[in-house]
This record gives C-alpha cells, structure tokens and sequence, in this order.
C-alpha cells in the first residue's frame, strides 16, 4: 500500500539522495555524478540537527538520513 505524500512536504525544500525503497536514480547521469537531477528528487520533510527526515515522491517511502554519519563515511563508489 503506497501511503500519500505528507502533507508537510513541500516542493521548494528537497534534498537528492538515493531512495532506499525503490531505487529509482539507478543508471541516471545526473545522479551518479552525484549531481542536482531534476527527476531523482526526495521531499525534506524536517530535519533536527544532522537527521533528516525524507519522503520520495515516488514511491512514498519515508525514511531518516544522519547527514553527520554519512559525511564521516567519505565519498560514495
């Protein structure tokens, strides 16, 4: 069941991120260049400090991302 967009998600406040639950940037461009897609974009619903908190418009799926731990982690590849 595809739950709705959260009705705090706004167009305007979007980060780009790989979506844990649909992968649906694999193969594009933009994305593995690890650059700014029009296409492959996640809603930021809110953010505390590091953790973000994300929604993919298209599969719905919302998950929490520790920018803090992923910056430690270096660069993807």
């Amino acid at each position: 069941m595809r739950l709705p967009v959260d009705p705090h998600a706004d167009r305007a406040r979007r980060a780009w991120v790989a979506c844990p639950g649909c992968d649906d940037a694999r193969g594009c461009e933009p994305c593995t260049e690890r650059r700014n897609c029009p296409e492959h974009w996640r809603y930021l619903i809110a953010n505390k400090g590091p953790k973000v908190h994300l929604q993919c418009p298209n599969c719905t799926h919302t998950w929490t991302l520790d920018t803090a731990r992923d910056r430690r982690r270096g660069p993807r590849g």
